[in-house]
């Protein structure tokens, strides 16, 4: 049979021999039979213009998406890549991957929530571009796209920093109605740790001795591995939970691990301390700005929060330009508008 499956739940595979005899063997990456179908008869079709006609090959969309799945698979991000994948399927099943342009990528970006309907936040969209620039990037490395459209990016908003201040922070904690909501809040905003890092954190990635946890590549933000501070509070407050009966470290009321904080408990917390705008991440950056305007060096906070680059902890720097005044005086020419002691002479009145 020219089109097949391996297994059950899989895609379909083609198999055909080319005029010059050249059996061809290949995942369809689908697994709807009808388009499996149209992807071999296009494929057959290709290879025949090809042997008789000397043309060039003409490669559709679908052959590159199979470059990007692939490229995914075992990723952090593999769902959204998928998700990413299936959205373009739909705008460009079938064309040809070179007729593709700017202006007509540029058409099907997405503008509003397919289920809400909202306005999709420029960022949001400049996620699709960084897809579909990815799809077509790796196709022109695996050789089936001569030249890669360009496909400008959307202008977003400075990088939001939201924070409070210690005394607001106790405040907010006092505010949250249940214990376990208090325990995560609060160790947030003593380690940074994100909320996923949180959630799945278990006991035995932790070492009191050493004072840290681990944050295995699997959850961490930028799939590896790396180790969570715990300062003397972190401790002590995991020490004060340490004797529940769970393998995870935060677990709800009922002792059963958690998947989510409690979002409407937090933000009704917020409302009674009449906080504006605030989300459980600004816990993270609550904790990056304390630090900073406590004197932590840019790059040891970039150390301690995880993040990849130094550019990444810049968003905090405008916190405390104190530290930069000290090297602002290091360098001068002109000594009129100085205010320092002008030397005093040693005059006599001669008679």
């Amino acid at each position: 049979m020219s089109i097949y499956k391996r297994n059950e739940n899989g895609p379909w595979w083609v198999d055909l021999a080319t005029p010059s005899g050249k059996r061809i063997r290949r995942s369809t990456g689908t697994t709807i039979k009808k388009e499996a179908q149209q992807y071999h008869d296009r494929l057959k079709a290709e290879m025949w213009k090809i042997d008789k006609l000397d043309a060039p090959p003409e490669y559709i969309f679908e052959e590159a998406l199979l470059h990007y799945v692939r490229s995914a698979e075992g990723q952090k991000d593999t769902a959204t890549k998928k998700r990413h994948a299936i959205y373009w399927r739909s705008k460009f099943s079938g064309r040809v991957l070179s007729s593709l342009t700017t202006q007509e990528i540029l058409q099907h970006i997405p503008t509003k929530n397919m289920n809400t309907k909202k306005p999709l936040a420029n960022a949001t969209q400049n996620k699709y571009i960084k897809s579909i620039s990815l799809i077509l990037n790796l196709a022109h490395k695996a050789g089936i796209l001569d030249k890669v459209p360009y496909i400008p990016k959307k202008k977003e908003p400075p990088i939001r920093v939201r924070w409070i201040t210690k005394e607001q922070a106790r405040e907010l904690i006092g505010k949250l109605s249940q214990e376990w909501m208090r325990a995560i809040c609060s160790f947030a905003l003593m380690t940074g740790a994100r909320r996923t890092e949180i959630l799945t954190l278990t006991w035995d990635k932790i070492d009191f001795v050493r004072k840290i946890a681990l944050v295995t590549n699997d959850v961490a933000k930028s799939g590896k591995a790396r180790s969570l501070l715990l300062n003397d509070e972190a401790i002590a407050l995991l020490k004060s939970i340490r004797n529940r009966h769970s393998k995870y470290v935060f677990v709800g009321r009922n002792g059963n691990p958690l998947t989510d904080i409690n979002r409407k408990s937090f933000t009704l917390a917020t409302k009674k301390c009449f906080l504006v705008d605030f989300h459980f991440h600004d816990l993270r950056h609550t904790w990056a700005s304390w630090h900073v305007q406590a004197g932590t060096p840019l790059f040891t906070l970039k150390e301690l929060g995880g993040w990849e680059t130094l550019e990444m902890v810049k968003k905090y720097a405008h916190l405390n330009a104190e530290h930069l005044l000290e090297h602002a005086n290091k360098v001068e020419f002109h000594g009129t508008f100085t205010t320092h002691p002008k030397p005093k002479t040693h005059l006599k009145l001669v008679a």
